[in-house]
């Protein structure tokens, strides 16, 4: 498991918001993503004991997060209230919540074939939408302009639905009744910062159109 449990939160930059709403963001935010972006990438090399492409795909991940935390650009609107603080820890947590749990109370396994096709799906899915994002990725619900291309011309959230594809195929490899409920509260979370970025987003003068233009937030047809 790597960046999908690292840098989690996807907020789209392009369209460069007006300045009226500028809320300064503390220096220490960037050193903080490269800090913890440095813990992830540290553990999943202790944690993995054989590198597939798939696990190379999340160093890839955490090695452009650690170059995105250096250059990238201030929000112009950010969510900084304790709910989103919350979903942001829980966002981080509960990924690693399932490995030890696991390693406490073993699972079953329910399909690892399929199980392995979907994180593979979802780690080239995050990576994308990731180099989409480049230097406008962030962690907290924020608005630092407006991203449209690759998959964000699908659907708006494309680095989240990576996130749910890739804990079907975790737990597809291996699964028990208290992975479910971390995914589940996870999901919660995900959900939350959802609404939470597009209610700042909303502030951004071409959110309308690209709302739009672009209907559902996770899974194309359906929401």
């Amino acid at each position: 498991m790597g960046e999908h449990k690292a840098g989690s939160l996807g907020v789209r930059g392009s369209t460069p918001l007006s300045s009226t709403k500028l809320t300064p963001v503390p220096s220490f935010a960037n050193f903080l993503l490269f800090g913890v972006t440095s813990v992830e990438l540290a553990l999943l090399f202790v944690l993995t004991s054989t590198f597939t492409i798939t696990d190379w795909i999340y160093v890839l991940q955490n090695v452009l997060v650690l170059g995105i935390a250096l250059m990238r650009r201030p929000p112009a609107v950010q969510d900084r209230s304790l709910a989103a603080c919350v979903a942001v820890v829980v966002a981080y947590a509960y990924p690693y919540g399932q490995m030890l749990y696991l390693r406490r109370v073993p699972g079953e396994p329910a399909w690892p074939e399929a199980g392995l096709v979907l994180v593979t799906v979802a780690a080239c899915l995050s990576l994308s939408s990731l180099v989409n994002l480049g230097r406008w990725f962030g962690v907290r619900p924020a608005a630092r302009g407006l991203v449209t291309r690759g998959p964000y011309r699908l659907i708006r959230h494309p680095m989240y639905l990576a996130y749910m594809l890739a804990d079907f195929g975790y737990n597809l490899q291996e699964w028990n009744s208290g992975t479910v409920l971390l995914v589940l509260t996870g999901w919660a979370s995900l959900f939350y910062r959802i609404y939470a970025e597009e209610r700042v987003l909303s502030s951004d003068p071409g959110w309308p159109n690209y709302a739009a233009m672009v209907r559902h937030r996770l899974v194309p047809g359906v929401w």
